[in-house]
């Protein structure tokens, strides 16, 4: 497959050719189940679009029954920032139902198998979007990551996958699951396309009042040259698997080839963030989802009166784990949990950045697992605890508004990629992707 940086240097009639072996392609490759459909929009660079970003007149529908014949009146920010640069979306990809899972199992077109094997998961909840670029499907994809959902299924299908600080991309248009977590990012083939990529959706945008309203770029300055120091976790991976310590080892060995600083830092155990991040996601989401009711937009299922009404459109339109979380949500924010668990949530999420703000006095990066293990098997994680869980690297970054990016390392005995993360500072882009790049250049993974 061709890369980003290629493809936007080829002619109108280049693209429309290449347009149309693409179309073939993805064709000859449904049972890979990555696109929900292919439509196309505008005549640039083709890339995927995850099925929770607004494309005008598409349908988008967050995976999910409720959400059958909604058809978008506007474009997200990221599609108007993708038109204006010269790419235009071509497909939506599957996805765990609005966005909540890690296998792109719960999503109602049925799941999405792994480029690498088909009998792993892609990971989750961006899995289609992984799957489309790992098995050569697209160029690139927009996916989004509410804790980890783009960097676990770019580990998972060998790819990149970056989550950007919150608010450096608007996230006007972007189907909410729990607003202070969420952002869209690219999933790319390479380090370079995910800069090329991330310069072309992020900067300000005043339909978006999280945004950061900040417009530097970082593409045209990346050096993998640049030293830098980087903290290992040296405690922090003990529970990880063989397979992803093996990854760790090699990464730090090609860091220190490269002439960067390692240094050993330490971190609070990974429980605190599963608690205080599925408290938080959950309270927002069911808040995000009180706005499916059937009267407004997408599925309706006729009740007797409208108290019905709403019963049977949210019964039948939702699936069982976006029920799960509803529960979840409306359980923590009911009277007299409030205090006992949102409330607690919020404050170990300020330890979580804190901790985070200290380290980084001392550092520039922080290499850490992105999963506990490679991709596993369809159902090793039926259990929704073992779900869970498997985001326990990934779900801290968004607690604390920072950027990574997950690229791969290596495979283990059985072929399948394992992939680890760089995290930066907040607003620290262009440190990111320097740091990666250079990891990528000495790795040289195949």
């Amino acid at each position: 497959m061709i890369t980003l940086k290629e493809a936007l240097a080829m002619s109108k009639d280049e693209l429309n050719k290449f347009k149309d072996e693409l179309q073939t392609k993805i064709e000859a490759n449904k049972d890979l189940n990555a696109y929900i459909d292919v439509n196309t929009f505008g005549e640039g660079v083709p890339v995927a679009i995850k099925d929770n970003i607004q494309v005008k007149e598409w349908s988008v529908t967050s995976a999910s029954k409720i959400l059958q014949g909604y058809i978008a009146p506007y474009n997200a920010t990221v599609i108007e920032k993708l038109l204006a640069a010269g790419l235009s979306p071509f497909g939506r990809t599957n996805m765990d139902e609005f966005a909540m899972g890690s296998t792109t199992e719960t999503s109602c077109y049925g799941k999405t198998l792994n480029p690498v094997n088909p009998e792993h998961v892609p990971g989750g909840s961006s899995g289609g979007s992984a799957a489309a670029v790992g098995a050569g499907l697209a160029i690139a994809a927009l996916g989004s990551d509410t804790g980890g959902s783009i960097r676990q299924p770019a580990a998972y299908c060998g790819i990149v996958g970056m989550k950007p600080t919150y608010g450096r991309v608007s996230r006007y248009g972007l189907g909410a699951y729990a607003s202070s977590l969420d952002q869209i990012g690219p999933m790319t083939q390479n380090v370079e396309d995910a800069a090329i990529f991330y310069d072309i959706i992020s900067g300000s945008d005043v339909k978006d009042s999280t945004n950061a309203m900040r417009d530097d770029k970082v593409s045209d300055n990346l050096n993998p040259e640049r030293k830098l120091t980087i903290a290992i976790l040296p405690k922090y991976i003990e529970n990880a698997s063989d397979d992803v310590k093996e990854a760790y080892r090699k990464a730090v060995e090609a860091l220190k080839a490269q002439g960067h600083t390692i240094v050993e830092k330490e971190m609070m155990d990974a429980k605190y963030d599963i608690s205080a991040y599925y408290v938080t996601a959950t309270a927002e989401a069911t808040t995000n989802l009180g706005r499916y009711d059937g009267i407004r937009y997408g599925n309706r299922v006729e009740g007797a009166n409208l108290e019905e009404t709403y019963y049977k459109t949210r019964s039948e339109g939702f699936g069982d784990e976006v029920k799960r979380r509803i529960l979840l949500g409306n359980f923590v924010l009911s009277s007299g949990y409030y205090e006992a668990y949102y409330v607690k949530a919020q404050k170990t999420r300020h330890l979580i950045k804190e901790e985070y703000a200290k380290i980084f006095n001392d550092v520039d990066l922080i290499l850490s697992p992105v999963a506990p293990n490679v991709a596993p098997k369809f159902g090793e994680l039926a259990n929704p605890m073992e779900m869970y869980l498997s985001d326990i690297y990934t779900i801290s970054v968004n607690l604390a508004g920072l950027p990574a990016l997950s690229l791969p390392i290596m495979k283990n005995a059985a072929g399948m990629p394992v992939g680890l993360q760089l995290i930066a500072n907040a607003y620290e882009e262009q440190t990111l992707f320097d740091g990666a790049m250079s990891l990528e250049k000495e790795i040289a993974y195949k």
